[in-house]
């Protein structure tokens, strides 16, 4: 995507050819957890995290996941898989009864937590997306982490306002 920064991850691979995009998945996320600002989420997903570097870093150094794109609390964008390809957000999961959903969505993470309120500009930045998202691909529905992923998964968290969001894209004509 234009206009948004590039850091590449390996956690991804090819969606199934029969699989078209209609879901938008949106999540948080802040490493080490409830700080924001560093570099923890870009090595996650890149496979540099250092685990002795911070103990919670030692739980999850580990893991292969990514997401397609990540919004920082000042409105930075970071591209880190092609929309056209499978990143790995959102685990065991199912919509609507269709298990899979890394399969047919495009993972958005706000760089946050379950224990504060998300900025303006995240939120500006997140109705672009979906508005550009949505003229690309079909997209019906745009779910949270924990939607997808009950009792498993808690975000984008009680303090994510679903009801600004759709307003916002109410503004731009993209609900």
């Amino acid at each position: 995507m234009a206009g948004v920064r590039h850091c590449l991850s390996p956690n991804c691979d090819e969606r199934p050819s029969d699989c078209a995009v209609c879901l938008i998945v949106v999540h948080a996320i802040s490493l080490p957890p409830d700080e924001f600002g560093g570099g923890g989420v870009e090595q996650l997903f890149t496979n540099r995290l250092v685990g002795a570097e911070h103990p919670y870093f030692a739980t999850i150094c580990d893991l292969r996941v990514s997401a397609h794109f990540f919004i920082r609390r000042d409105g930075e964008v970071v591209q880190f898989v092609s929309t056209d390809r499978r990143a790995w957000h959102a685990g065991v999961s199912s919509w609507r009864e269709r298990g899979r959903c890394n399969d047919f969505s495009v993972g958005i993470e706000l760089e946050g937590c379950d224990t504060r309120p998300f900025t303006d500009l995240q939120y500006r930045e997140l109705a672009r997306l979906i508005e550009l998202l949505s003229d690309r691909y079909a997209i019906a529905e745009v779910v949270g982490h924990s939607d997808i992923a009950p009792g498993r998964k808690t975000d984008p968290g009680p303090f994510f306002d679903w009801r600004r969001l759709h307003s916002l894209l109410a503004e731009k004509g993209g609900e």
